[in-house]
Formats: C-alpha cells, structure tokens, sequence
C-alpha cells in the first residue's frame, strides 16, 4: 500500500472514531466508506503491479 493510501486509511479511521465517540453515525459511516476506497485502491494498484509483470515476464521470455 502506497504512503497515500495508508494516510487515507488512518484518516477514514480516525473519522470512523470520531463518529464512534460523539455519535455521528453518518461521520461513523464515512469513515468507513474512506477505508474501504483507500483498501480498493491498493488492492487494483497491486493487480496493475502484477499484470505488468506477467507481461514483461512473457515479452522476455521470447528475446
């Protein structure tokens, strides 16, 4: 995970607790939602990461 999605992860999670602490169930649920897409988006990060090196792997493997 990128520095940047690990910044939004313990955002999303401080605003999840916050939410927790004073009752906003809607801040609760942001907070949530913010994990989830910083999680999302790693996860397609790694599968692009991935898929790039199937590919230099099989384009070598020729040469």
């Amino acid at each position: 995970m990128t520095d940047d999605k690990a910044k939004d992860k313990l955002k999303g999670k401080a605003k999840e607790m916050t939410g927790k602490m004073t009752g906003d169930r809607r801040k609760e649920g942001e907070g949530k939602a913010d994990q989830a897409k910083a999680k999302a988006e790693g996860a397609l990060g790694k599968t692009g990461d991935r898929a790039k090196g199937v590919k230099d792997s099989l384009s070598h493997e020729g040469n």
